[in-house]
């Protein structure tokens, strides 16, 4: 008995100390200069709220999360260490809600327990699985995550946790991992958990909200770019599948051998392109493929989550990259690689600009006649599947279906080394099943053809168009589709109106006017029936054909009778800003998306009956609305609360930019970059090197790093900041200007230009963005990371904007400062060598263990527009500015030829301490601005640098 008492005893001990830890772990202390209360809703959880309220959500916005552990899993410990997550991440404790017309997003107190449900399962559980996943959310109560266990066997569990998408996305799908197993771990020994206190995604929403204002250019980009594109014709279904209600989705995969993705990722490589752009080329193929387009769209996920702030946090940072390219004059699929490259380098310059607002701006030109979405096919490139790695025990992610689709159409890469797969996903509604099935083959089929021979044109790839469709109008097949439908004609007589007809198979079901949306939904504006007519039954001939002799006539149009015509076609007008002919086209009159959702409120609320934006979105036109109202006046619906849309954002002129540095050589480019950019520029310059940065549209401000006050007072009157002096060799004067002038930053973008030194000496010879400096760091290369963690650690505080810190290499360009340092800096040692004529000793490759010595490098003009990039787009961290790598040899043996010199060159294991370099750094986020354009090549700029020959 006396055991039985002490166990009971330990047991409680455990589980009060477990309650302790996941409330210290639960509740990290927030920050004392945070927002409080509702914050606003990002555009990307704009979008799923905005489907949400318009009851299209269904599961595809459900983020199951499963894995199949195996050992002794405790579930006490699970529930504790999920009810810390929640705790710790606001998002994940969010509800949904709205203040007048717009919505907002409040976090609810972190919950004392979050439940964990426990089934006995003998088999797999994927059918329960899928059902738990598919069960919606209810945004207006909140998003806790559920938590699902199976228990297969007493120590063989499968854990599903269900997230909503507007809380989270893949990225922090990882970080939700990570943290639950440190999370549990400490649950079960009853401890404390050693975790960070996370960022919290309603500052992010607030960061976005605020900076809408700034999106004009970026705008006037994508407006640009994406004037004139229509979405891909895809080959729909003549009739619904049976398995469209409950499996709307379907996905066709396909094996492909390992040698493929080794292929297409050296063939990547060649054409300066990674597996993800090699990929989408093979989508853009296989889209044309299909539909015979030449110009085509694909839109690609992008992130938010770049930079130290947004390290650790859950929530929902994508956007949607529309990605637009000419497949014109049937190119080698090499060829169509270097396209599609230029296409998403360009895309991801303004990747910042919320793809929703791009689709508000557009309007009615980002559909297509049908009333499809300008980007109805997309690309992924799918790595490893993220998996619960509990401590003590053996994990397995589990792949859990919903049988459902965000796009028409989605083309993926499974990137695994030992089992690649082909991916392609289609929508049962949009894609016709053998179209389907057959594009999963032929895709795997043109991944291999095109890693055997990139030389291969468009024309010679596997695929082939979809069969031509049945015989028939094609609203007469849209028509018959329609499950309420037992049968269909439409007739089209020469010079006369379309007009259709239709048996019902059941009493009370769907109107003319609904059954005219449900064509108008499919089908271009000219093959949309003027009328649908209602029969009891289809007249036909003894031979079975449809009788049209003893088909109704045409109806003659009529004056309006609707009673709530005029009412509608004000509410068009007090919206849209134009008043509206009966007949006109939502979408033409420039409505979106979220207008309609607006526009269905308004009537709604005026007229008392049921009506949601996907109403306005299907029949368009005021008399059809208004036909549709009088329709549900009769007999009423359960209504669908519809939402509204912001107010645009306001269109800002650019602010005044002040640099440092201007009389050096990195400030010289920048200030020259502005210029041609039109930017106002403000520009730090002593009294006496006043004159070599004054210049149009330039206005020069006393003052140097040691004038703390001055920077200040610069600081305080300009609109962004560019940071490209240095003093070299006082470190301490570089920190000090550092904190003066980010003490005195109040707003917009700051960009600082920092050096790779402040990597130190990397144990890895390809250093990639935002590595941890390794020791032992120079003064100088010090002095640059404690810039560097000031400046970071301000941003978008106080009211500051987001943050860079642009690591460069050496420098060259046609400035004396930059000649100078070719001459006399880190490749001094050659330089003057090779002016000499002397001899020339170089590392040999493999000395220390490193293959490589020599330095990367940076064209000062390339380095100007990565920094300019920053003030649209920050980075909100580090990255990196690198034109290219080059080898002391190689850079050695271009001295020699600019020199006219006749050193000779030795090999020795020796390394000086001036070339002791081996390092190649990654420079991906900034690859756009930092390409080369023509005379910024290695031998150029070495020439342009040089002169002529001095022998």
């Amino acid at each position: 008995m006396a055991t039985d008492t002490n166990a009971a005893l330990q047991e409680e001990l455990l589980r009060r100390a477990r309650a302790r830890a996941a409330d210290r772990a639960a509740t990290p202390r927030p920050r004392a200069d945070r927002p409080t209360g509702p914050a606003p809703l990002t555009r990307a959880q704009r979008r799923m709220w905005l489907m949400d309220r318009l009851g299209q959500s269904g599961a595809q916005y459900s983020v199951p999360f499963a894995t199949r552990l195996r050992g002794p899993l405790d579930l006490d410990a699970l529930g504790a260490a999920l009810t810390a997550l929640v705790g710790r991440h606001e998002i994940l404790r969010t509800r949904y809600g709205r203040e007048g017309e717009e919505p907002h997003q409040v976090a609810l107190p972190a919950p004392a327990a979050v439940a964990v449900d426990l089934v006995e399962c003998p088999d797999d559980g994927a059918a329960a699985l899928t059902e738990e996943a598919r069960r919606p959310f209810d945004l207006a109560a909140g998003t806790v995550p559920r938590a699902l266990v199976l228990r297969h066997d007493p120590q063989d569990h499968t854990v599903l946790l269900t997230f909503h998408h507007i809380a989270i996305d893949g990225a922090s799908l990882q970080t939700v991992a990570d943290e639950l197993a440190v999370l549990y771990g400490a649950a079960v020994d009853g401890s404390a958990a050693a975790l960070h206190a996370p960022p919290q995604y309603a500052d992010f929403a607030r960061r976005e909200h605020s900076g809408a204002a700034g999106a004009s250019d970026g705008l006037a980009h994508w407006t640009r770019r994406l004037t004139g594109a229509t979405p891909p014709p895809l080959p729909r279904p003549d009739t619904a599948p049976d398995e469209v209600a409950e499996r709307p989705a379907a996905t066709a995969q396909s094996a492909i051998d390992a040698q493929v993705l080794t292929a297409l990722r050296e063939l990547g490589r060649e054409r300066r392109a990674t597996v993800f752009t090699v990929g989408l080329a093979a989508a853009f193929a296989a889209l044309h493929r299909l539909t015979g387009e030449l110009d085509l769209v694909i839109g690609c996920a992008a992130t938010h989550r770049e930079g130290q702030a947004m390290r650790g946090l859950v929530g929902l940072c994508v956007n949607t990259l529309p990605i637009r390219v000419d497949l014109s004059g049937d190119p080698e699929f090499a060829t169509l690689v270097e396209r599609v490259r230029d296409a998403l380098l360009e895309a991801q310059q303004h990747r910042d600009v919320p793809f929703d607002l791009v689709l508000e701006q557009l309007g009615a030109a980002a559909r297509g006649a049908d009333g499809s979405s300008l980007v109805r096919v997309s690309w992924d490139l799918v790595g490893e599947q993220t998996a619960l790695r509990l401590p003590g025990l053996r994990a397995r992610a589990v792949d859990v279906g919903t049988a459902e689709a965000k796009f028409d159409l989605t083309f993926g890469l499974l990137d695994d080394a030992q089992a690649p797969r082909s991916l392609v996903q289609y929508g049962r509604a949009a894609l016709d099943e053998e179209a389907g099935r057959e594009l999963g083959t032929s895709f795997a089929a043109l991944l291999t053809a095109v890693a055997q021979d990139p030389a291969l044109r468009l024309s010679a790839l596997p695929g082939r168009p979809a069969r031509p469709r049945a015989t028939g109008h094609p609203a007469q097949a849209r028509l018959a589709a329609h499950p309420d439908v037992a049968d269909a004609y439409v007739a089209a007589p020469a010079g006369g109106p379309v007009l259709a007809y239709a048996v019902l198979n059941r009493t009370g079901g769907p109107s003319p006017v609904q059954l005219r949306a449900h064509v108008r939904e499919a089908l271009a504006p000219e093959l949309v029936p003027a009328a649908v007519m209602l029969l009891d039954a289809m007249p036909r001939t003894a031979e079975g054909a449809v009788d049209t002799a003893l088909l109704p006539a045409a109806p003659v149009p009529a004056a309006p009778k609707s009673p709530r015509l005029e009412a509608v076609t004000e509410a068009f007008a007090g919206l849209l800003g134009r008043r509206p002919a009966p007949d006109d086209d939502f979408f033409a009159l420039g409505g979106h998306s979220l207008a309609a959702v607006q526009l269905a409120e308004r009537l709604r609320s005026a007229l008392t009956l049921p009506l949601v934006g996907l109403d306005i979105m299907q029949t368009r036109t005021p008399r059809a609305v208004a036909a549709l109202l009088d329709g549900r006046a009769a007999d009423r619906a359960t209504a669908v609360a519809a939402a509204s849309t912001t107010a645009r954002p306001r269109r800002v002129r650019e602010g005044t930019v002040l640099v440092t540095g201007g009389t050096g050589g990195v400030g010289a480019f920048v200030l020259r970059e502005l210029a041609a950019q039109g930017r106002p520029v403000l520009a730090l310059a002593r009294p006496e090197s006043a004159h070599l940065v004054s210049g149009d549209g330039v206005e020069v401000v006393e003052g140097d790093l040691g004038d703390l006050d001055g920077l200040r007072a610069a600081v305080a009157g300009a609109d962004a900041v560019i940071h490209a002096a240095c003093t070299f060799t006082r470190p301490e004067v570089d920190v000090a200007a550092m904190e003066a002038m980010v003490d005195a930053w109040n707003g917009g973008p700051f960009v600082f230009v920092s050096s790779v030194d402040a990597y130190g000496r990397p144990v890895e010879a390809r250093v990639a963005e935002e590595s941890p400096s390794r020791e032992v760091l120079s003064a100088y290369g010090r002095a640059k990371v404690d810039c560097e963690r000031i400046l970071l650690a301000a941003a978008g505080t106080g009211g500051r904007g987001g943050a860079s810190a642009v690591r460069s290499p050496i420098v060259w360009g046609a400035h004396d400062r930059l000649r100078d340092q070719l001459r006399w800096g880190a490749t001094g040692l050659l330089y003057q060598a090779v002016l000499a004529g002397g001899p020339v000793t170089l590392p040999a490759p493999g000395t220390g263990g490193h293959a490589w010595y020599g330095a990367p490098w940076v064209h000062a003009a390339a380095l100007a527009r990565a920094a300019t990039s920053c003030l649209d787009a920050p980075v909100h961290g580090v990255a990196n500015a690198v034109s290219g790598h080059v080898a002391w040899s190689d850079l050695t043996a271009e001295l020699i030829a600019l020199l006219g010199g006749d050193s000779a060159v030795t090999f020795t294991d020796e390394v000086h301490r001036d070339l002791d370099h081996r390092w190649h750094y990654r420079a991906d986020r900034l690859a756009p601005a930092l390409r080369p354009q023509p005379g910024e090549e290695l031998s150029a700029v070495l020439a342009s640098m040089i002169g002529e020959p001095r022998r």
